[in-house]
């Protein structure tokens, strides 16, 4: 049995529409209309309204016969949606090219070990106040990860409405066999002013798949132990 929120269906159609017409309208210095900020405006009202979920066919019929106050409720997301491109275009992500019409996640082609989400937090050692302001770099041999897409990063950089949460999610990597168990060796360093250099050491076992994961899921996340960044000479623990 597999769910499927109908509302994402009709968020992606309706955001899709509107970004398409200031395309056609050459309104290019007003919005932004890269597909980094159609998928942020996606997000911003999906997480603004409730899901609709379904598991057969006959939940579609169900809805396409509350016409009216489905009309009621896309009218409310045309609204949220309006809302949404006005906050995504003054906020737009740093990281991403916005002269970018599409940017695609590369599709890896055979057996690959897909690496889950990494996530964790970091504190002050000395108040135990979250961590922000400060860039947490994700190791491999010494070496930075390359991460999934550009929508994460490594370094990643802490702001204050993270409380000290940071995640990364690493590109797949080739593997030889199917069915394949390896021990991944990853480490966590932090080199801040004002604090002892911190490096986490840490392991994830991984099976080798046939596809390319490239939907985020919690049940495919790898949570690390709290961390914590202590002045020079302090004890730690």
């Amino acid at each position: 049995m597999e769910l499927h929120n109908t509302n994402e269906d009709i968020v992606i159609a309706h955001v899709n529409d509107m970004f398409n017409a200031f395309d056609m309208s050459g309104k290019h210095d007003d919005i932004c209309t890269c597909e980094q900020c159609r998928m942020d405006t996606v997000c911003y009202v999906l997480n603004r309204i409730e899901p609709r979920y379904i598991v057969s066919n006959r939940g579609v019929v169900r809805i396409e016969q509350n016409t009216i106050e489905n009309q009621q409720k896309e009218a409310d997301i045309v609204a949220m949606i309006h809302e949404g491109i006005s906050k995504i275009n003054h906020n737009k992500r740093p990281s991403s090219n916005h002269q970018v019409k599409k940017e695609a996640t590369p599709l890896h082609t055979g057996q690959m070990f897909n690496i889950p989400t990494i996530t964790g937090r970091i504190f002050d050692g000395m108040n135990f106040a979250p961590m922000t302001n400060i860039d947490i770099e994700l190791l491999c041999d010494k070496e930075k990860v390359t991460m999934l897409n550009t929508n994460w990063q490594n370094p990643f950089h802490l702001v204050e409405p993270s409380q000290g949460v940071f995640s990364f999610w690493p590109s797949p990597i080739p593997a030889k066999a199917a069915d394949e168990y390896k021990f991944f060796e990853f480490s966590i360093r932090v080199n801040e002013p004002g604090f002892d250099e911190l490096k986490y050491f840490f392991k994830i076992p991984v099976k080798s798949e046939q596809k390319n994961i490239t939907t985020f899921s919690p049940a495919r996340t790898f949570k690390l132990p709290d961390l914590y960044l202590f002045p020079p000479g302090e004890e730690t623990f």
